[in-house]
Parts: C-alpha cells; structure tokens; sequence
C-alpha cells in the first residue's frame, strides 16, 4: 500500500485520512469515511450513482482517483443536503413526485439535480434530461418522468416561486390507499442514510471480504484447484472450494414437469464448482480476507485446471444429436411440453383463405440493475445461519439452499436488505448459499459485492428463444388457428424451465378466439448464464412472433392492423386454447378506450411524414399471469401496548412499492379502527419474525397479500369489537385472555383439470392485460 494522508473539506468540514495513494478512488475514500450515500455501481463512470461534486463540478468519484484531488479540495456528498427535519427541496421533491424507487441510484441524481441547478436554476425538461444523459445518470425503475417532475418542482422552490409547504404532500383525509402517498422508507433513501448490502460490508467490525473466483472458461472438468500461493497471499484468512461446503453442494430448484428428462434434473447446480464448469460464471473457490482488495488480489493467485469442453453458446448447437451432454447423464434437450387444443391445425390451414409464418429469434438479456449482487451472513448464538440478501423470495431461499449448504431450513434465516432493483434476477439463490458457506467456514461475519463484470457473469439472464409460429384467418379475418414450435435456452442449468414455458403454452394466441392451436414448447442447456424470471418471463419472446404475424395477417386481409385485432379478441363466452374461459373479458373494452388515440396518432403520423422521415404507428397486444393456483400467502396484525397495529409480512421491495403497498393495504383493511398511517409500524422481510408472504413475483402480491391482509385485519378487529361497536385496548384483550395476533392466510386450489399431456387447463387464477402503442419515425436514408 502506498499509504499517504490528505485533508479535504467534506461537506463543509475538514477530514483528514490516511488513503492508498496508487489505487484508491474518491469514491473508497467517502465510503471509507462512513458516508454511504454515495453508491458505487458499475465502478467505471457509466451510472452516476457516485455522483458527488468535487471544487463546484459534478464529479463520477468511482472513476476519480484521490492521488489526482489535491488537499483541501471541496467535496459535496448527498450528506450534505439535508436532514430528516429539514430537507433540501431537491430531496423533498424526490419523495413527493415519486423519484424513489429501489432508491440506489437516488443519492447520484439529487446530487447531479444540485449541480445542474447551481448551473442553470430554470432549466426546461429538455434540459434536465439532456443534462442527465450528458452526465451518465441512470435509473431503471422509473423511467426518468418522475425524475424530471421533481427537478421541475424543486427548481420552483429554489427560485422562491413555491414554498416548500406547498411541494409538500398533503395528506388525504383518513386516506392511503389510491392515494399518492409516499414511500415510508424514502426519506432513507433521499437522504443517503439507507443501508444497502454494499454499505452493511463496510459498517460491520470483524467481517471478512469474499471474492468470487471463477474458471474462465464456459465449460470444462475440473482438474485442478490450487489454492496455496492464494492462501499465503495478504490479509487472506481462507479459500473455500467445494471441500468446505457441508451439504451435497447442490441447489434444490425443480423443473416442475412431468415431461422433464434426466435422473437428477432438479439438482444439477452447485453451489461452488467441484468436477465441472457449465458456463462462464459458474464460481470454482471464494477467498476470505480482512479487506476486498486483499481478497480480490488474491482471487488473482487461484489456479484452477480445466479439460476444455466444447462450449455451446448458441442452444440451436448444444441440441445437435452429436453435442456432449452438459449434464452427464441428462440431455441437452431436456424438456419439451405440449398443448393441443380444437381441430387439427394442419386441416385448417389447408382451407384458410390467410395465412402467415414467421421465425424469431431473441437473445438473452441482462437485467441491468444499477446496485451488482450483494449480500451479507453471520452465523448467530444459536447457530442460526443469517443470510442478509436482496431476493424476490425470502422463505424460497431457506428451501433452496438447505441440502446443499447442510443446514435445517428452520436454522437458516433470510432478511431482505434494503436493495437495488432486481427485475427477477434475484429470484435465484446463488448469493445466498455462497454467503452462507462464507460464514460457516470461516467462524466470521462475511460480505460480498460482485463487480460488475462478476454480476454479469455469474446472474441468470432472461432466457433466449427460436420460435417458428403460423396463423390463418378466414376471408374476412377471423383468426381459425394458430402453431408455435419455441425453443428456449434455459442457459446451464434447469430452474424455472416448465414456469416459463408454461407462460409461452398460456400466453400465445392471447386474448385472441382461435378455434385451433398446437404448441410444442423445448427447453435445452447450453453454456450461458442460467435462465431466470424477467419482466414477464418467456411471453415476450413470444409474442414478439405472434403480434407480427398478426400485422402481417391484417395487412393480406386488407385491414386495419388495430380493427383487426379488435375483430379476434374475446368476447364473452369464448373459449382459451387451454380448454376453458378465461376469468374476465376485458380486451375489447381496452381498445374501445385506446381507439380515439390511436386514430389521432394516426393522423399525426400522415400530416408530419416527411419523404426523408416517415411516422407510423404500432400496436401490439399481450397478457401476463396474476398468482398462480397452488399459490399461498401468509400475512399477520398485532395490536400493541401503545394502540398501534405492527404488520407481518414478506412482500419483498426492490423498488416496486412494497412498503407503500403493505402500509396502503393494512391501513385500508384497518380503517374502522379510525388509526393514522403512523399508527401502523411495517415488520417485513425477515423470516425470523415474518410469516411467508410468497415471491414478489408473478404479478401476485397486490391480489394475495391484499386478501390476506383483509382477512387478518378483520379477525383483529372482530376480537376488538365490542358489544357497543366500541373497540377494546390492549389492555383489555389481555384481561380478557384474547389473542393480540393474527394470521391471515389465502390460498389458491389448484386445478384438477390441468393435464400436462395435453396443455388443457387454465394455469392462473386469473391475467392482467394490456394493449401498446407506439408512434415510431423511420429516417428513410
């Protein structure tokens, strides 16, 4: 370590540090100091999350090394800003228009919003989101509207034209749900004082630093690990292989399907490496050590051996008859469902007046969050392993994880740290059983934060397809069938894989009547990132076929590409090609809404075309599930000494709303209680103290965790109630021997109808639906 002493003025006082002159950045240093506001994400300057400004400028510190800030420069952190009792109106601005989501990228674009309006103080949204993308600030959750709302209304208060009481969310009367209401836990996040995974590392005496080693290679046997220079490397307290994993080193995640092929296909991944590799990311060892750079340097001296393997990127390789197997003794071709429904396509198609094919292919697709994977574990006084980690789904990665790492699941515990937007990856349990194994091998409290480069290659990606689809309609466009052959990639290993193919088999040809349909949906291995849920999962892979042979469709049928569409939705009566009705018939009523913008957009894109640029419009349908059958939820009231309501559950929050959802949910359930939103306290997340709310997955919550919120508030209050309609206190249930919990509960039965050889059955109680336009301008040259 170069080790050298600087002075800089942070936030209006002097810090003195000692600091490594050659490697650390402005961003270590501020971390360093305690000041987490500052996030570090891709670590190269490309999402402004560590935005601070350095002598007056907007400065990306994760990319600024401190040899390069002279002493005494000025450093101005999202620290600075605020405090809980007095905001700065930028931070005010940001929780009232809603500009907090999963709030990692939050503190870099306040910060950015401070500069900007030191600069410009009456900037147009023009310019605000121009100076945005000029100073690379990125945000996946909201989609920038919100953002620039707030810069709008904040620079309003800077100029003295509003007062910071008047950008002050006003309270509806007795009232949260359908309201506007904040985010309880955004004011952590404007401020900078929330804790993510990466800052818990930092804050936490005696922890160790874990470092991912990976092979390098896609796939490949194993020969050899060596560890010994890694192990005399310093501040290197262990490096844990496979040897160290207490368990049968394998993740329980079934295929889920009847149909899947191969002796052991529900536990194929490990949880570290020990005879193969089965895609780039795959972790071979784990290095301990007193910091991150230490253990990262000495990730570096691991040398692993591996027999190369013929590496199928593309899957359309890896099912060729003459492939290895990636999983010795399970094929490559590892699951193939069906769905037939009416008469047999192949008549009809030889009668229909219209018909159209067409082949897509998709690729994979990362989810791109701002904050890499990280996560913390500490093995507690009773031996209760204790995963802190941001998931999708608490009590699935206790199941998870269990038989692999060797713990009881009800001696593992899993909290959700406050966490960066995930949109699905985080629904695998990879990090989690690394951290544990982490902890158990070393004795200590352990913490790791993958690079970004690590992040992309070791998290599941959103699956890539082929598909070959065709429909026919009649003469006056009536759709008469439909057949879609997909192949999806399931990547290296085999989660999820009957789930997602599920949705295509459910979703395709919807909300269409068609009379007849086949589908024949494949999943294979092939040496790429694991296949794992993603913004609707497997449909629109789907769909991105289907919604173009219908243009196509419409365009030999001589009509309109939305009539057409409106002409084939269901209608009350008709029939899913699963064999059943669906659950509402609302997609006419969708587009009646839509019709009069489309037809305006219509008309502007005839009126601005140009014959260099030429306006057109799109549209598209789609639907996606809402919960499942075999679905549960579990959720629990407690009335306090102080007459206040605590709420139980684990509707996992990254970003989406859960914490404002809950506390909208319980208050409405609550109401004739008569208490404030302040008056209900928020447990969630912990499944040490919460029960199993299910995944924050499948578009699920808002339908099961509503119900069994209703149903929990209702036993509460009935137990409070009294003879006059007058409420009992806590004292006075616990005079009269009456419980102060409850559980709420509500399940989703399954369908005795579904039957797997066929595709028949609805899937999902019930689908959300939606219908896209777009205006798009094509440059003709």
């Amino acid at each position: 370590m170069n080790a050298t002493r600087k002075i800089l003025s942070i936030n209006g006082a002097e810090r003195s540090f000692i600091c490594d002159s050659q490697n650390d950045t402005l961003a270590d240093i501020i971390r360093n100091l305690g000041l987490t506001g500052t996030k570090v994400g891709c670590n190269a300057g490309q999402c402004g999350a560590c935005n601070v400004i350095l002598n007056g400028k907007l400065t990306r510190s994760c990319v600024k090394k401190i040899k390069s800030v002279d002493d005494y420069s000025t450093v101005y952190t999202i620290e600075g800003m605020g405090t809980a009792e007095n905001l700065h109106p930028i931070q005010l601005a940001w929780i009232v228009y809603g500009g907090v989501q999963c709030g990692f990228c939050t503190p870099g674009f306040i910060v950015s919003t401070k500069a900007l309006l030191d600069e410009n103080p009456n900037p147009t949204r023009v310019e605000v989101r121009a100076w945005f993308q000029k100073n690379r600030n990125a945000c996946r959750c909201t989609g920038y509207k919100p953002l620039v709302d707030a810069v709008m209304a904040a620079a309003k208060v800077l100029r003295g034209e509003m007062t910071m009481e008047e950008l002050a969310y006003k309270a509806a009367e007795d009232k949260v749900f359908n309201t506007r209401a904040p985010k309880p836990t955004a004011i952590g996040k404007v401020l900078g004082t929330t804790d993510f995974g990466d800052d818990i590392n930092l804050k936490v005496p005696d922890m160790l630093q874990l470092a991912p080693v990976m092979a390098g290679v896609s796939h490949g046997i194993i020969k050899n690990i060596d560890t010994s220079e890694a192990e005399k490397a310093p501040g290197v307290v262990k490096v844990i292989t496979s040897k160290d994993v207490k368990g049968t080193n394998r993740f329980f995640d079934p295929v889920g399907s009847i149909w899947a092929k191969g002796e052991g296909v529900d536990n194929l991944r490990p949880v570290l490496c020990d005879d193969k590799i089965f895609h780039r990311g795959d972790i071979v060892a784990v290095v301990a050590a007193d910091t991150r750079r230490h253990a990262r340097e000495a990730a570096k001296l691991v040398k692993v051996v591996c027999e190369q393997l013929p590496e199928y990127i593309d899957v359309l390789d890896s099912v060729q008859d003459d492939a290895v197997p990636i999983h010795p003794g399970v094929p490559n071709l590892f699951l193939q469902m069906p769905l037939y429904h009416g008469e047999d396509t192949r008549n009809v198609f030889s009668k229909a007046a219209y018909k159209a094919e067409f082949s897509v292919s998709t690729p994979h697709q990362s989810h791109l969050p701002i904050e890499p994977d990280t996560g913390n574990a500490y093995v507690g006084e009773d031996g209760t392993v204790t995963v802190m980690i941001k998931t999708h789904s608490i009590y699935y990665q206790k199941a998870a994880i269990a038989e692999g790492i060797g713990v009881p699941a009800d001696k593992i515990r899993v909290i959700l740290n406050p966490s960066g937007g995930s949109f699905g990856y985080s629904c695998s349990p990879g990090m989690a059983a690394i951290l544990a194994v982490g902890t158990m091998a070393t004795g200590r409290p352990v913490g790791m934060t993958f690079s970004y480069e690590e992040h992309q290659l070791n998290t599941g990606k959103r699956q890539a397809s082929y598909s070959n689809a065709r429909l026919a309609c009649d003469e006056n466009g009536k759709l008469l069938a439909g057949e879609l052959d997909i192949l999806y990639s399931n990547g290296a290993y085999s989660a999820h894989s009957a789930e997602f193919i599920n949705h295509a088999m459910r979703f395709f040809l919807t909300p269409y009547n068609v009379p007849s349909a086949r589908i024949l949906g494949s999943a294979s291995f092939a040496n790429t990132p694991y296949s794992v849920a993603y913004r609707a999962p497997a449909v629109p892979e789907m769909v991105t076929n289907q919604e173009q042979l219908i243009d196509i469709l419409a365009e030999k049928a001589g009509i309109d590409p939305f009539e057409f569409r409106y002409n084939n939705v269901w209608r009350e009566g008709d029939i899913a090609i699963w064999g059943e009705q669906p659950t509402v018939y609302v997609m006419a009523g969708i587009m009646d809404k839509m019709r009069p913008l489309y037809n305006d957009l219509k008309q502007h894109a005839i009126k601005n075309s140009t014959p260099e640029k030429r306006l057109g419009i799109g549209v598209a349908l789609g639907s996606f599930i809402c919960s499942w059958f075999g679905d549960h939820v579990e959720v629990a009231m407690e009335l306090n000494p102080d007459g206040t309501v605590s709420f139980y559950n684990t509707w996992e929050d990254m970003g989406q709303g859960a914490d404002i959802g809950s506390l909208a949910m319980a208050h409405e359930a609550l109401r004739p209680l008569g208490l404030s939103a302040d008056q209900i306290k928020l447990v969630m997340n912990d499944t040490a103290t919460c029960p199993d709310s299910g995944w924050a997955g499948g578009s699920r919550c808002n339908l099961m965790v509503s119900i069994a919120t209703k149903k929990a508030a209702n036993m509460l209050i009935d137990a409070m109630r009294k003879s006059d309609n007058t409420f009992r206190s806590y004292d006075e249930m616990k005079a009269e021997n009456l419980p102060t919990k409850y559980i709420g509960t509500h399940d989703m039965p399954l369908n005795p109808k579904i039957d797997p050889n066929t595709g028949f059955g609805k899937a999902y109680p019930d689908q959300s639906y939606c219908a896209f336009l777009s205006e798009v301008e094509v440059d003709v040259n």
